[in-house]
C-alpha cells in the first residue's frame, strides 16, 4: 500500500460506490444461490465445508473466476466507508477483508442445501482473496476519487450532480448483454419465466405468450421486423437515458459513441466465449443492425433536445421495448443456436446475466421516473453550470 494513499484524507464515500456495492452484493446473492430451486437437507450442517478435505478436482478458469468476482466486492466495500484519519486506511483493509470472509462463507454455507451447487472451502479460500486484494486496490485509489482529484473534476464537469445512480443504471447496460437474448436489447422478458411457474403451479402446461398473440405463427419477416423495433427502441431509451446525465459542455457525441461500441463489443465477446468464435457476432442480424441505425438516426435528433422531453421519451421507448419483448414469441432461428450452449463452468454468469437482462430495464425505468428529477427541475440553473 502506498504511502499516498495512507496518507491523504479521502473525501467522504460516493454514493455512486454505495449503489454499485449494494447491486454487487445482490449478484454476488443470485450468482452464488442460483437456480433457487431443488433445496433438500443431505444431513450436512451448513458450515461441514470448512473441515472437509481441499477438493481433488479444481480448475485454473475456477479460481481466477472467484477471486475475481469478490475483487470488485472489496474495491467497492473500501470506496463506501466514510471518511478515514491517516492510520485508517489498514482498518478499512482489514473490515472489507472481514466482510468478505463473511459473505462467501455464507453463500458457500447455503449451498450446501443446494443440488447442483457444492460448498467448497477452496472458494472460501479464492474468494476472500479476492476480496482482500480488492480492498488493497481500493485503499491506494480511493485518494484518486478525493474532491482536488481530475476524476472527480472531471465528473464536476461533465456529469449533473445527481447522475450517481444514473450512472449505475448506465454501467449495468452492458454487463446485461452478456446474458442470450432472442432481441438485441431485449431485457425484461419475464413472460416465459412466469409461464414455467404457473405450469408448475398448475401442473399443466402454460404459454403465455402464445395466449397473448392466440397462437399466430410468425414469418421470418415478422420477427426481423419485431427485431429492428425492439433494438432501435432499447438503443434510443438507454442513450436518451446517458444524455440526460451530462451537462451542456460534455463530449455527448463522443461519450454516447464509446458507450455503445463497448456494448456491442461486450455482446460480441460473451458471444464468442459461450458459443463459439465464429458465432460472435449471431446476434447481429438483419433486424438487429436495422434497429441499431433507425435507432441512430432517432438519437439525432434527440440528442440535443431538452432534458426533460429526453427523459420522457427514454421512459416510453423502453416501455415499448418491454411490451413486445413479452408480447412476441422466441425467435425459434434464435432459439436453435441458444439451445448448443452448454453453461457448465458458465453457471454462475448465467444466473448473473439473467438476473440483469430481466431486472435492468425495471431499474432504468426506477430511475427515469424517480421524484428527484421533479427537485432538478426547480434548480435547473444551478444544474447547467
Amino acid at each position: 500500500m502506498t504511502q499516498q494513499a495512507i496518507s491523504v484524507n479521502a473525501s467522504p464515500a460516493s454514493s455512486f460506490a454505495r449503489v454499485s456495492l449494494l447491486i454487487y452484493l445482490l449478484l454476488i446473492v443470485y450468482a452464488s444461490w442460483y437456480p433457487f430451486a431443488g433445496w433438500r437437507d443431505i444431513g450436512l450442517t451448513a458450515f461441514a465445508y470448512l473441515s472437509a478435505p481441499l477438493p481433488h478436482y479444481w480448475t485454473v478458469f475456477d479460481v481466477w473466476t472467484n477471486v475475481a468476482g469478490y475483487l470488485p466486492l472489496g474495491m467497492l466495500m473500501v470506496l463506501s466507508l466514510p471518511r478515514w484519519r491517516r492510520w485508517s486506511p489498514y482498518w478499512a483493509v482489514l473490515l472489507a477483508s472481514l466482510a468478505g470472509v463473511l459473505i462467501s462463507g455464507t453463500m458457500e454455507a447455503v449451498q450446501t442445501f443446494l443440488p447442483t451447487r457444492v460448498a467448497s472451502n477452496l472458494d472460501l479460500m479464492t474468494n476472500s482473496a479476492g476480496a482482500l486484494l480488492g480492498a488493497v486496490l481500493g485503499a491506494i485509489l480511493r485518494p484518486r476519487f478525493g474532491p482536488d482529484s481530475r476524476l472527480l473534476q472531471l465528473r464536476e464537469h461533465w456529469l449533473n450532480r445527481e447522475a450517481s445512480q444514473g450512472m449505475v443504471v448506465v454501467a449495468l447496460w452492458p454487463l446485461a448483454q452478456i446474458y442470450p437474448l432472442s432481441h438485441l436489447f431485449g431485457f425484461g422478458q419475464f413472460t416465459s419465466m412466469l409461464s414455467t411457474w404457473l405450469s408448475d403451479l398448475l401442473e399443466q402446461p402454460v404459454d403465455l405468450q402464445a395466449w397473448i398473440t392466440n397462437d399466430v405463427q410468425f414469418s421470418a419477416a415478422q420477427y426481423w421486423l419485431t427485431e429492428t423495433i425492439i433494438t432501435a427502441c432499447g438503443l434510443t431509451g438507454t442513450a436518451l437515458t446517458f444524455l440526460i446525465l451530462l451537462r451542456q459542455q460534455a463530449p455527448k457525441l463522443p461519450l454516447t459513441l464509446l458507450l455503445v461500441f463497448v456494448t456491442l463489443m461486450t455482446k460480441a465477446l460473451a458471444t464468442a466465449l459461450l458459443f463459439a468464435p465464429d458465432n460472435a457476432f449471431v446476434w447481429l442480424t438483419p433486424g438487429s443492425f436495422g434497429g441499431l441505425l433507425i435507432g441512430a438516426l432517432m438519437l439525432s435528433g434527440l440528442a440535443y433536445a431538452p432534458q426533460l422531453v429526453q427523459r420522457r421519451l427514454a421512459g416510453l421507448t423502453l416501455i415499448m421495448a418491454l411490451l413486445l419483448v413479452n408480447i412476441m414469441p422466441d425467435n425459434p432461428y434464435y432459439t436453435e443456436t441458444v439451445q448448443t450452449w452448454s453453461q457448465g463452468k458458465f453457471l454462475n454468469f448465467n444466473g448473473v446475466a439473467q438476473f440483469l437482462a430481466l431486472l435492468w430495464p425495471f431499474c432504468t425505468l426506477w430511475f427515469l421516473f424517480h421524484p428527484m428529477h421533479k427537485r432538478r427541475r426547480q434548480h435547473p440553473l444551478r444544474e447547467s453550470r
